[in-house]
Parts: structure tokens; C-alpha cells; sequence
């Protein structure tokens, strides 16, 4: 297994000159607003950029202190490119930003593909951006460590659930699950939806959040019954949309940062 996973939305979703990439990152990170400790898992969005980075960076911006402690990532998203039954991992050895390249961890990935729910599909993973947009986020916090790639389609809550639990690991191993809100609602009614998606997360409640409350839905539920079941606590560290970022209030894409902690 060598091959690599090139970069799909470099130049699109976000900078393809890594000076701009990396200090755009670093831009970000410092901005953000940091008051929670270092988590177990995240869950932050994946637009372009200049849409959804700032608030990507809010979730993120709280493991710049965790230091070497994080080696593993696993990192989950919905798929947007290709049809999925299931949850699909790659076959790649690594993925590459233009900050470098990632490796994917083997022995994590053959537990993962030892669920029936799980198989490997290069195809959903060659176009995907929904997990791409995070790397450059993890290379700038980390230094050295692996991924997990999963993307998630049609699969049910415990699927996801029992495949966090296969690859939840120790103090080592960070969940992040990618994720927009609400989508192409005037800005009003988007902050009300996003608002009751914020409160669903932080209840720890994966069946109060409908089909049209984020494109992560089922990863998002996924990690919210693993964490119920082994007593985490979620808080809200960011909630804004493309309104408040970088796009007109008419119609408006929800995005969300969320934290939890063990």
C-alpha cells in the first residue's frame, strides 16, 4: 500500500500556496476565542475557508494545548461526492495538503474494516472535501500524527456508534466529526435552526436532530450516543453562519463548534 490521496479542493475550499495556507491557519487559531480544556472529540464544519474557518478554528483552537499527547485522528464526515452504504475508509497509505502529507493509521483502519458496516472506497474519498478541509487545521496544531479517515453515508446511528467505539482508543486518539448546519435558510431562521441543533448537541440527544439540521447528521449522532453512553460533556464553543462570515444573510449555510470533554 503506497498510494497517496492527493489534495482535491487545494486552491478552491482553501489556499493551495502553503506560506498562505499556513498562515491563514495560524490566523485563525489566534483568533479565536479558546475557554475550554483540551477535548476527546470535536465536531466543526468544512465549508471554503473564508466561509467556515473562523469557526472550524474555535473548536480547533482548543487542542493547541494538548502538545504530543494526540497521535491519532479520527476523522468523520458525510459524503457529498459518492454514494455510500455504510461507512467507506480508504485504501490510501496517506492523504497530502499543501502543508505535507498525513498518514493513514493501518492498524486502526483493519479494526475498523473488521465491522461489516465498514468497507474501503477510494472513490468516496477522491473528490471529498468534508474531511480534506480539517488536515491543514490538524498539521498546524500537530506534529506528528496519523488518521483515520472515514467518510459516512447511509448508515444507522449504532453503526456509527459501534465504530467509534472500535477505534475510540485512549488520551491518544481525538474524534473529529465534520460537519455544516443548516443549509440555504434566510439568516433569521437558520440562527433559530442552528440554535436547537446547538441545544440537541449539548443534551447529548443524537434523535433531536432532524435530517435538515446538518449534513453530518448520522456522524454527528453517531458520536453523541458514544458520548452519552461513557458520560461526556458537550458545550458550544462557537455558533455563527456564512451570514456572519463572508456571504450575504439571504441565504445562509449554519456552522458550529462543539467540544466534549471526558
Amino acid at each position: 500500500m503506497t498510494a497517496i490521496r492527493p489534495a482535491a479542493v487545494a486552491g478552491t475550499f482553501y489556499p493551495a500556496d502553503p506560506q498562505r495556507l499556513r498562515k491563514m491557519v495560524a490566523d485563525f487559531l489566534a483568533t479565536a476565542k479558546v475557554a475550554a480544556p483540551v477535548p476527546k472529540a470535536i465536531i466543526a464544519p468544512h465549508a471554503g475557508y473564508i466561509y467556515s474557518g473562523p469557526v472550524a478554528a474555535s473548536a480547533y483552537a482548543c487542542l493547541v494545548k494538548s502538545g504530543a499527547s494526540i497521535r491519532r485522528v479520527v476523522l468523520l464526515g458525510p459524503a457529498h461526492r459518492v454514494a455510500v452504504g455504510g461507512l467507506a475508509a480508504s485504501g490510501a497509505a496517506a492523504f497530502a495538503t499543501p502543508l505535507g502529507i498525513v498518514a493513514v493509521d493501518q492498524e486502526a483502519l483493519k479494526d475498523s474494516l473488521s465491522l461489516p458496516q465498514v468497507q474501503t472506497l477510494d472513490e468516496a474519498h477522491a473528490l471529498e472535501h468534508g474531511l480534506e478541509v480539517h488536515l491543514p487545521f490538524l498539521q498546524t496544531i500537530f506534529a506528528d500524527f496519523t488518521i483515520v479517515p472515514l467518510v459516512v453515508g447511509e448508515a444507522t446511528t449504532a453503526a456509527v456508534a459501534e465504530a467509534l467505539e472500535k477505534l475510540w482508543g485512549g488520551p491518544e486518539t481525538l474524534v473529529v466529526v465534520s460537519s455544516d448546519l443548516s443549509h440555504y435558510y434566510d439568516y433569521e431562521t437558520a440562527c433559530e435552526l442552528d440554535q436547537a441543533t446547538s441545544r440537541a448537541i449539548e443534551r447529548l440527544q443524537p434523535e433531536a436532530i432532524g435530517p435538515e439540521a446538518a449534513c453530518g447528521r448520522i456522524p454527528i449522532q453517531g458520536l453523541l450516543q458514544v458520548a452519552r453512553r461513557r458520560g461526556l460533556s458537550a458545550r458550544t464553543v462557537d455558533l455563527r453562519n456564512s451570514g456572519d462570515t463572508a456571504g450575504p444573510r439571504d441565504q445562509v449555510v449554519g456552522y458550529g463548534a462543539f467540544v466534549f470533554v471526558e
